[in-house]
């Protein structure tokens, strides 16, 4: 290959059903958008049994420029390889960034091969700020209904923005890009060496350029459709909470120092929610929060103070109607499970499992509170938690350095 301009990696396991008009996606956004550069696509597989590979090696450059009518005035190769005989998204990471290192790209995206809705458009908002504007890491914002992304709204996004005093709205996210420099600059880091099982590698990507003085920048992609994972929350507590609480050691004097959140540059639209009505089963939330509250109090006690856990059960014992887990007591609850989680009180992943049904009693305040709102009150509200997440952020100090 020699060296290149561009590189977007593609990282796949078992999916040929939607990696075909990914991949054509990103060779008509680079056609469209980057004819005169130096680009390849570059898809590392964990070993699918499918026809994952054979579908990414099967699209003719020819065709797609016959089709679209646009031509480049350079090769634009397709390579597929393999990793590994299982998927591990932290090893396919790795891959696609050693690449891009040893072909010396200037910029570098990640695609998901399942996001089927992806448009060419999107490589041009993802790599632009990159190649042309010197930023060293463009996160992707999406337009999300107001009751998608909970998670993230109600801890991700406030704590990691009240800790790293960056504004980013996707610290975790499937699609984005990077420069040259950040690229080997991670390589040398320990982003890899996680204790979580290799887990939360994009997000811990994230944190090291916001921890890292690199560049940051945001562009609005729009509508982001996604797989149903919704029973498997845990798993993505692990990636996220996991990894976040896991953060805080080797970035301890970053975090700690007394900072005000700064903005971050967006190309587009900040937030953009939809308000359409869906059917959420807040009942069951109630139901998981007041269970999981009786059956972990042993736990619990070994996580949160005697004061945090005795407001907990209070809220436990009250009638659903009546039901509110306010802001102060959450954000507390997360300061305390973050400190809990750095003196490993118990076994870490414990930890996290514990707080899964902590966080379902603040979704059903969400969705209680926000049931009506429009998308600007939805975004306030948020407003708020992040505040409060600032204000308290001493209170996660204070509860680092106890012995108790």
């Amino acid at each position: 290959m020699g060296e290149v301009d561009l590189l977007v990696g593609v990282p796949t396991h078992n999916n040929a059903k939607t990696v075909g008009e990914t991949v054509q996606a990103i060779r008509t956004g680079l056609l469209k958008n980057f004819s005169r550069e130096r680009a390849v696509v570059l898809n590392a597989d964990g070993g699918s049994k499918d026809s994952t590979r054979e579908v990414v090696a099967a699209g003719s450059i020819n065709d797609l420029q016959r089709s679209s009518g646009l031509y480049a005035l350079r090769t634009l190769p397709c390579i597929s390889t393999v990793y590994g005989d299982s998927p591990a998204t932290e090893v396919a990471l790795r891959t696609i960034l050693a690449a891009a290192e040893l072909l010396r790209a200037k910029a570098c995206a990640i695609v998901s091969p399942e996001s089927t809705n992806i448009t060419p458009d999107w490589i041009e908002r993802l790599l632009r700020p990159v190649y042309r504007d010197n930023f060293d890491l463009v996160m992707p914002v999406y337009r999300r209904h107001k009751f998608d992304g909970l998670l993230l709204r109600n801890l991700i996004y406030p704590m990691t923005r009240a800790l790293y005093a960056k504004r980013v709205r996707e610290p975790y996210a499937a699609e984005f890009a990077f420069s040259g420099s950040f690229c080997s600059y991670l390589l040398e880091q320990q982003v890899w060496d996680h204790d979580g099982g290799g887990v939360g590698t994009e997000m811990r990507m994230t944190i090291a350029a916001m921890a890292g003085g690199f560049r940051l920048d945001q562009t609005f992609l729009g509508t982001k459709l996604h797989l149903d994972r919704s029973a498997d929350l845990v798993p993505a507590m692990r990636q996220t909470v996991g990894t976040l609480f896991w953060s805080l050691e080797p970035n301890f004097e970053y975090w700690s120092a007394n900072r005000d959140t700064e903005s971050v540059p967006t190309c587009g639209a900040e937030f953009d929610l939809t308000v359409e009505p869906i059917r959420v089963n807040r009942k069951r939330l109630y139901q998981l929060f007041a269970s999981g509250v009786a059956e972990l109090e042993p736990v619990l006690k070994s996580i949160l103070s005697a004061q945090t856990l005795s407001e907990i059960q209070s809220l436990a014992s009250v009638r659903e109607d009546d039901f509110r887990y306010p802001h102060e007591l959450w954000v507390k609850t997360a300061y305390e499970f973050a400190a809990s989680y750095h003196k490993s009180v118990i076994n870490r992943d414990h930890i996290i499992q514990a707080l899964a049904p902590l966080y379902r009693g603040k979704v059903y305040t969400f969705l209680l509170e926000n049931r009506d709102a429009s998308g600007e009150e939805v975004e306030a509200n948020v407003e708020a938690l992040c505040v409060t997440f600032e204000r308290l952020k001493p209170y996660l100090l204070e509860r680092w350095n106890t012995r108790e």
